[in-house]
Order: C-alpha cells, then sequence, then structure tokens
C-alpha cells in the first residue's frame, strides 16, 4: 500500500462573493450588488486566467522559446558525424530511399523507435535539417516535461527553474542538437519518471499511472536499450523508502507491460527473418572493447551539465536536508542508476547519461526556488520606501536563477560555436569536413569504385553523403571486436593489388585517436602511388605538439604500377 505524500502545487483564490445573494431577504428587490455578484464567477475566471498567464504560460513559453533557439541556431553549420549518419541513413530505408537501402541496412546494434519515428519526416526525401529538427524538438519537448514533473513534486517556481536550466544545460543542447537515440530515450524516460511520481502520489488509485510508467519505460527501451537500467533504480528505491510500499499485484502487472512493450523489437528482428543478426549485434556489444577510462564520465560529464547545476543540486539536498523525503530518493535513485552502471562498463559514450539531465535540473530548481522562501530582514531604503521580505527574496531568486542560466546559456553557445581543433568526441557534435567531403565523393568518384578509409566512423559519414560503398581499415576480423554490420579488410596489400579499392581517404580524426590506422593509410598510399584527388579546405593543427595546419580529410587515388 502506497503512503502518499501531497506536493506543493499551484493554488488559486477561492470565489467568496459568490455568498452575496444568499444574504439576501427573500423579500428584497434585485440591487445593483446582487448584479455584480452574478457576475462575479466570470470576473474570478478571467482574474485566475491573467494570474496563470503571467505567473505560469509566459515565462514557461519564454523558457520553450530559449530552449528551441539553442537548439536549432545553426543546425546544419557542421555535417552529420558517424551515428547521425548511420541514424538518419537507417530512417531514410525505413522510409524507402532505395540509395540508402543499399548502405544502411534497417536492423542494427540497437531497437528502431527513433529511426522509425524519424522516417515519417524523410519520406519527400532526406535532409540534415529534417532530421535534427526532429531530434531538437524531442529536446524541447522534454523540457516541458521537465516543467510537469518539477512542478508536481516541488511546485511552479520549481518546475520553471528546473525547466530553465535543462532548456540552457550544455549537455542536453549538444546532445539533442545531434540525430541520436538518446533524446527520445531521454523524454520517454522523463515521462515515466513523472508517472511514478504519480503514481506515488495517488495512492491506492494509483495503478493506471504505475502502467504508464511501465509502458513509458518500455518506450524508452525501444528507443535505446540501456534504458531498462533505470528499472534497476527504480527497484532499488521502492525496496528503500519505508515511506512508499508497492502492492505485489501492481508490480506483477507493470513488469507485464514493460515486457510486452520491450517484445516488439526482437519480435519484429524475428519475424523478418534477421534473428541471427539480432543475436550477433547482441553479442558483439557484450564484448566490445573498453574506449574510454573508468574517469570518462567523471572528466566530462560536470562540465558538461555545469558545475553551477551540480552544486544548486547539492547544495538543496545539503541545506535542505530536513524536507528531504522520498521525492529526494527517487530522483537520486533515477541518477545514480545510469552512472554507477556506465562507469562500471567498459564502454562509455558522451551522450550515455543523458537520462540523467532531467532530475538533475529538477534537484537544482529546487534548490532555487528554496531562495524564493527566504525572509531577510529589510530596512528603510534612501528614497524612503520599504521593500517586502517576500519580494525581495522572491526578486533575489529570479536573479540567481537568471545568473545561473546565463553562464549555462553562453556555455552551450560555445560548444555550439567552438571551431575544429582536428580531435572529436563522439556524440559532442558534428564531424567538421566530413560532409564536404561526402559529396565530393558523390560528385566525382565513378560508380562501382570503392573506398579505404582509416576508421569506420569516416567510412559511415563518406557512405552517407557519398552513396558510394566506403570500408574501414581499422575493422577488427575478430567477429566478436566488431560492429556485425562491417565487413574488415584481413588483408589491405592483396585488396590495393587485385583493384578492389581505388581510392584511399585519411582523416585527422582517426589519426588523433589511432595513430596506426592513420599512419598505414599513409604507409599504402606511398607504396601504392597515390595521388590527392581531393584535399579538404578546413585545416587544423596536425598535434597537440605541432600546430602546422593539416586538412581533415584528404583523398588519394591509388594505382597500381
Amino acid at each position: 500500500m502506497i503512503r502518499p505524500v501531497s506536493s506543493p502545487s499551484d493554488t488559486t483564490a477561492t470565489d467568496t462573493g459568490t455568498g452575496t445573494g444568499s444574504r439576501l431577504t427573500g423579500g428584497s428587490p434585485p440591487t445593483t450588488a446582487g448584479a455584480s455578484a452574478r457576475q462575479d464567477p466570470r470576473d474570478d475566471r478571467r482574474r485566475r486566467a491573467a494570474h496563470w498567464a503571467v505567473r505560469s504560460a509566459l515565462p514557461l513559453t519564454a523558457v520553450l522559446a530559449l530552449a528551441t533557439f539553442l537548439r536549432f541556431w545553426q543546425l546544419t553549420e557542421t555535417g552529420f558525424n558517424s551515428d547521425e549518419a548511420v541514424y538518419t541513413g537507417t530512417a531514410a530505408s525505413l522510409a524507402g530511399d532505395p540509395a540508402m537501402q543499399a548502405v544502411f541496412p534497417v536492423f542494427r546494434a540497437h531497437p528502431v523507435l527513433f529511426t522509425g519515428f524519424l522516417s515519417l519526416f524523410l519520406r519527400g526525401g532526406t535532409d540534415d535539417f529534417t532530421a535534427r529538427a526532429v531530434a531538437a524538438a524531442i529536446g524541447v519537448v522534454t523540457v516541458a516535461v521537465t516543467y510537469l514533473l518539477a512542478r508536481r513534486l516541488y511546485g511552479r517556481t520549481a518546475g520553471l527553474a528546473a525547466a530553465l536550466l535543462l532548456a540552457v544545460m550544455p549537455y542536453h543542447v549538444v546532445v539533442t542538437r545531434q540525430v541520436l537515440l538518446d533524446g527520445l530515450m531521454t523524454l520517454c524516460a522523463t515521462v515515466a519518471l513523472y508517472c511514478v511520481v504519480r503514481y506515488v502520489q495517488s495512492g491506492l488509485d494509483g495503478l493506471p499511472w504505475l502502467l504508464a510508467a511501465a509502458g513509458a519505460l518500455g518506450a524508452a527501451t525501444l528507443s535505446k536499450e540501456t534504458a531498462l537500467i533505470l528499472v534497476c533504480g527504480l527497484y532499488v528505491f521502492f525496496v528503500l523508502c519505508r515511506s512508499v510500499r508497492m502492492r505485489l499485484r501492481h508490480a506483477l502487472l507493470a513488469t507485464g507491460v514493460l515486457a510486452l512493450v520491450v517484445a516488439a523489437f526482437p519480435l519484429a528482428v524475428s519475424l523478418a527473418g534477421h534473428r541471427t543478426t539480432g543475436q550477433n549485434y547482441l553479442q558483439w556489444q557484450l564484448f566490445r572493447r573498453a574506449n574510454h577510462s573508468m574517469g570518462f564520465y567523471a572528466a566530462t560529464v560536470p562540465q558538461a551539465v555545469g558545475w553551477v547545476t551540480l552544486a544548486a543540486a547539492v547544495a538543496g539536498l545539503v541545506l535542505l536536508r530536513r524536507r528531504n523525503g522520498w521525492r529526494e530518493g527517487l530522483l537520486l535513485c533515477w541518477i545514480a542508476a545510469p552512472v554507477l552502471f556506465f562507469t562500471l562498463w567498459p564502454v562509455k559514450g558522451f551522450p550515455y547519461l543523458l537520462a540523467i539531465t532531467p532530475p538533475l535540473a529538477v534537484l537544482a530548481g529546487r534548490s532555487l526556488s528554496a531562495l524564493a522562501e527566504l525572509r531577510p530582514r529589510t530596512g528603510r531604503l534612501r528614497w524612503g520606501g520599504k521593500l517586502r521580505p517576500r519580494t525581495l527574496a522572491a526578486a533575489g531568486a529570479v536573479v540567481v536563477a537568471l545568473a545561473v542560466a546565463a553562464s549555462l546559456a553562453v556555455s552551450s553557445a560555445n560548444r555550439i560555436t567552438t571551431a575544429p581543433n582536428g580531435r572529436f568526441l563522439a556524440g559532442s557534435g558534428g564531424l567538421p569536413g566530413g560532409r564536404e567531403a561526402g559529396q565530393w565523393v558523390r560528385e566525382h568518384v565513378p560508380s562501382g569504385a570503392q573506398l579505404l578509409a582509416a576508421g569506420p566512423s569516416t567510412a559511415n559519414v563518406l557512405q552517407f553523403y557519398g552513396g558510394k560503398p566506403v570500408s574501414a581499415l581499422s575493422v577488427s576480423v575478430n567477429r566478436l571486436h566488431r560492429n556485425p554490420s562491417y565487413t574488415p579488410v584481413p588483408n589491405p596489400d592483396r585488396a590495393l593489388r587485385d583493384g578492389e579499392f581505388q581510392y584511399l581517404v585519411w582523416d585527422s580524426y582517426t589519426s588523433h585517436r589511432a595513430p596506426f590506422y592513420g599512419e598505414k593509410i599513409r604507409q599504402l598510399v606511398e607504396k601504392y602511388h597515390g595521388t590527392a584527388v581531393y584535399t579538404s579546405a578546413l585545416k587544423v593543427p596536425a598535434s597537440s605538439a605541432d600546430p602546422t595546419p593539416t586538412p581533415v580529410f584528404v583523398i588519394y587515388q591509388v594505382r597500381v604500377s
């Protein structure tokens, strides 16, 4: 049985004027006061509507407008990165694009809810703006859902503060500007978290909310399978929280709904005749090699979410500890589950922790809204006026919230406009120079020709924009260590001598990340008399120790003499 805990919510003044008429004697004639009383309900509704517009609707609209601006500003300034190319290409394949179907299979390493949703917008053609606009719009909707979540937990002021923080948070802004699975997964997960809150607050009548939460978590899992980790966070919450208890029947029904929704993906793979493909992808995911150290997230995520956001969240938990209860426990469990899992999991990606950003914003918004509850002592001002403590506290809270949001917005803008430096962190933005190189391939490389790049990330981008098959030198011949979508090149020398490849692609990004393969491409270019036929106009420093400008992409045509 659940013990619901009430949460602050917006209140409006009750109508007290309607009782005037009851005080009139039966023989008294109608008076002006009576007519005025009969109009009071309409006047009261108008006052309440104006009050709601000023205190909720207008501020929330401004926050959503700011979120929209940051996510759509210079949206296509840089072309796709590897993951964006794969997901957009898969969506285009689902939409019936024959050119994309030749290089991007429908079933890859992840479920297809996001790519299926995106395909609805690509039936008229595939372009960068449409794909990224869908992802950006999902990010804006997440800001609105975060407002509803925080408002439900801590009231309107906290809701606006949380929405504002998420709207300008660099981590959320940067990731939702890209065509990635994590944006839709985070939206569905936040909806699930909201439904869990409603379940706890609804007591015995909350079962529909729990089933809705299970369905939303299922949708999050169909967006990206790692969303299942959040179920562990919920399990820990319900086990540890003494003030909240879940009935066994509720737990079983919710588990059934979650399993039913999630089963849609393996069922679709099986019916499509790709059961072996799905098993190969699962095997690859389980045995992938570590790509970052265990401290990767500690070094990257705090800066991305903003140190001020983390400081505000922690300060609220400490300074308001007497108010801490099931609400804070739920948010912390929701955050801890993915943080602990991905810190220990060997494969790490920059956007993997995006689902923690809404609850972090809610905790920080709680702290900022608490500033409005302070009651400082006030004295007379020089011009003779006098401020109420409540007004002064509210003004101070607004100033602090705007200052925090401004610092985050500046950081977001800097990340959007940062000049390329030759290094690239997957999931942190587009791949500079990749679109231009791919377009050159489309226009100048003859049909039937094949290209060999240093790494699969570059190959994916060139395939998407160039429409030609591109293999990768670094793809392992061991099937446990490679993505099943990629075909290895066991003996590149033999393949070049046999005329299998006519072009070699060198790029600075793979050379920085895996110098061995960058150098191997250069050796093959020299050995097979490569001639540079395309050199990227975009140049970056050769390395941190060598500031010599180096093109980010160079395409060589090779010949066997």
